[in-house]
């Protein structure tokens, strides 16, 4: 499909660089809007099929594999951008594909991810990103040589002309548009005109809302502003074109992080000086031409947006002060037949270069990577990079601290060590434990496996996570991504048995919705019901299962309103009533106690936090006892050998607690200032 293009009389950043890394990919559309100069280029093909470049692809991700992100900032952007207004210079045209060197050599059987640019038209947008999104994708990023004049019709050939290469090579395989801006109406115009092509749209700040954006005062500005003086055009309008402090904050250590102040002046006094670039970028007949092409774009992409049948992700940042991007995001979704957004609040328009952002994370989050027409949530699951991990809110030292999980398991000979040492390496393994209130211990337990053992665990969490309704629960978002995001599968039999097929780590809470949401005294109890389901599989398979107990709900919170209290207050009553209406109750055939699991938001008061403790007992292996499976009674037996471990564990925590001298979080806060913030050891009791 693509061809690799090299110009020897050009100097080229290592990022471009061909000669001492082949990896430059440039696919040139030989029958774009004007003709294609092949004089002194070095051309080579290039097929993303053949086997000497996927033989050596690796077939999954490991979890906490290295994304690369914050390698590559502002800096390597205006390098790359210049080195390719360098080569295409001379060059009227046409557009032109390429790859950049840092996606590196994606998964096998991966998608292709086509970038359509802003109005900088370079392609090089994606540089914070390259590295993750080249590990899941094949990247391809439109490149539009400043002065080529192809129409919005052109553009749109183009990249249907690509599209129409990679849907031969892989029928059945989605195509995702990354449009950011000028592309988002860009990738909005194309799937427009192709309802019947498996397309996925990203949209970064699209910008269909060019009639109520600032562009117009600029342009204005723009055309009454000397020639002589348009190199201070960048400084004079750079507040509306992004947040430089952001920008800044890219290689500071992950999308959260906090960098020191003088780490961050030192970066902006970097990144500042690279704006005087933009006028080479893009000169300034170059920027008069596309904005009317941005224009047109915009028309042609509104007038059409009902015939758009692509799934859309938009990310929208909230202070946009280029286009009102997050009223413009609120408008698509209400127009486009299936539509998630995201916002980024404190975020401007250049919404791919700054910090906070991760595209990776929000097509996880989504559920919108796949590879084939149908999302398959264990074959298209993505485990959590190393900077989605250090970027969990979960995993943020004031977290860490506040609940002090402290985790204990049991070796095989009965010894009680502090860690996971006493987890089987080896699936398929299952994990029962008691819940405690919210279910918010699950989040310490997943990231404290990634932590020590580098395993994803896959908890089987509630179907309503997975199926809320974004405009009226929009509030479950948030709490939705990161549960997502950190391997959460709909408990289901059908789902539990996949897991245990695939020799899966699984978490699983036999008392579900009612124990999670347990009433006033009910700390701690189990409500399991009597069917021994979960047992039967897991000896079907043979696993490993491990029993587990947490405590801690009582050091850090007081229950004030439980459900039985909301039921007896006409407003909170109505208010569980409409949260429930026209949602089934997945155990309302049991009976019992069990049954009672209405979902709703308990009203607690928090406490000075004390500790979050696990227990995980005596690893009890099936393996070898599948011949039992019809026992009755091994089966009963095996059940109440589970509940009573589970039990056990939670009394033996209750009783030792009482003597760490760091249960108290003011007593962590002291010994973490002491040890250099290292809050991996922080003591607890002796086991």
């Amino acid at each position: 499909m693509a061809l690799l293009v090299s110009n020897p009389r050009v100097s080229l950043s290592p990022l471009l660089a061909q000669n001492e890394n082949p990896r430059l990919r440039v696919s040139v559309n030989i029958n774009g809007a004007s003709s294609v100069n092949t004089k002194n280029t070095i051309v080579s093909c290039y097929n993303d099929e053949g086997k000497q470049f996927t033989q050596n692809a690796l077939e999954k991700l490991e979890p906490l594999w290295d994304d690369g992100y914050g390698t590559q900032t502002m800096k390597d952007y205006t390098k790359m951008a210049m080195d390719l207004s360098d080569l295409t210079r001379n060059d009227g045209g046409p557009p032109r594909w390429f790859c950049p060197i840092a996606c590196g050599m994606p998964l096998k059987d991966s998608p292709v991810l086509m970038y359509l640019p802003g109005l900088e038209g370079t392609g090089t947008g994606l540089v914070v990103h390259e590295k993750a999104l080249g590990k899941i994708f094949h990247v391809q990023c439109l490149h539009i040589p400043s002065h080529d004049r192809t129409p919005i019709e052109g553009l749109i050939e183009i990249v249907e002309k690509a599209m129409k290469i990679e849907q031969d090579l892989s029928p059945n395989k989605p195509i995702y548009l990354l449009g950011e801006s000028f592309g988002g109406t860009l990738a909005l115009a194309v799937a427009s005109r192709n309802p019947k092509t498996d397309l996925i749209l990203i949209l970064a700040n699209t910008a269909t809302a060019y009639e109520r954006s600032s562009l117009h005062p600029l342009v204005g500005f723009m055309k009454t502003l000397p020639v002589e003086h348009y190199g201070s055009f960048p400084y004079l309008t750079s507040f509306l074109l992004g947040d430089f402090i952001k920008m800044a904050m890219v290689n500071t250590g992950g999308p959260h992080h906090l960098p020191s102040l003088g780490q961050m002046v030192s970066n902006l006094r970097e990144d500042i000086p690279l704006l005087s670039a933009m006028t080479t970028i893009i000169p300034r007949d170059t920027l008069d031409w596309r904005i009317k092409l941005l224009e047109s774009a915009a028309g042609y992409a509104n007038s059409r947006l009902h015939t758009v049948t692509a799934e859309v992700l938009i990310l929208a940042s909230g202070k946009d002060n280029l286009l009102p991007s997050k009223n413009e995001a609120q408008r698509l979704s209400r127009l486009l037949q299936r539509c998630n957004v995201r916002v980024f609040e404190e975020n401007g328009h250049t919404i791919l270069m700054e910090n906070g952002v991760s595209v990776l994370s929000a097509i996880r989050a989504t559920q919108m990577y796949r590879h084939s027409s149908k999302f398959d949530i264990f074959k298209d699951f993505l485990p959590p990079s190393m900077t989605e991990f250090k970027s969990f809110p979960m995993e943020a030292w004031w977290y860490r601290l506040y609940m002090g999980a402290a985790m204990f398991s049991t070796m095989e000979d009965g010894k009680i060590v502090r860690g996971l040492g006493g987890i089987p390496n080896e699936g398929p393994i299952l994990i029962v434990g008691n819940h405690m209130l919210g279910g918010f211990d699950c989040f310490s337990v997943v990231l404290e496996f990634l932590r020590e053992k580098k395993i994803m665990i896959h908890g089987l969490a509630h179907p309503r996570i997975f199926q809320y309704d974004e405009e009226k629960e929009y509030y479950m978002i948030a709490y939705a991504d990161y549960v997502k995001n950190l391997g959460a599968i709909p408990v289901s039999a059908r789902n539990f048995y996949k897991l245990m097929a695939r020799n899966s780590y699984t978490l699983l809470y036999p008392g579900g919705a009612r124990e999670s949401l347990h009433r006033k005294g009910e700390s701690g109890k189990l409500f399991w019901p009597e069917k021994q389901e979960f047992v039967r599989m897991a000896v079907k398979f043979g696993a490993t299962i491990v029993p587990f107990g947490v405590v801690g709900e009582d050091d850090m919170s007081e229950l004030l309103i439980d459900y039985n209290e909301m039921k007896k207050i006409p407003f909170l009553n109505n208010l569980v009533n409409e949260f429930n209406q026209g949602k089934s109750n997945l155990r309302e055939e049991l009976g019992g106690e069990i049954a009672k699991q209405p979902l709703h938001f308990p009203i607690f008061l928090p406490k000075l936090p004390g500790r979050l403790y696990a227990m995980f007992g005596k690893p009890i292996r099936t393996k070898g006892k599948e011949n039992m499976l019809d026992d009755k009674d091994y089966i009963r037996e095996l059940y109440l050998q589970i509940r009573r471990d589970v039990e056990k564990n939670i009394a033996y925590l209750l009783k030792k607690r009482k003597n760490d001298p760091y249960r108290s979080v003011v007593q962590r806060f002291l010994w973490m200032q002491m040890n250099n913030g290292d809050l991996d050891r922080v003591p607890s009791f002796d086991p």
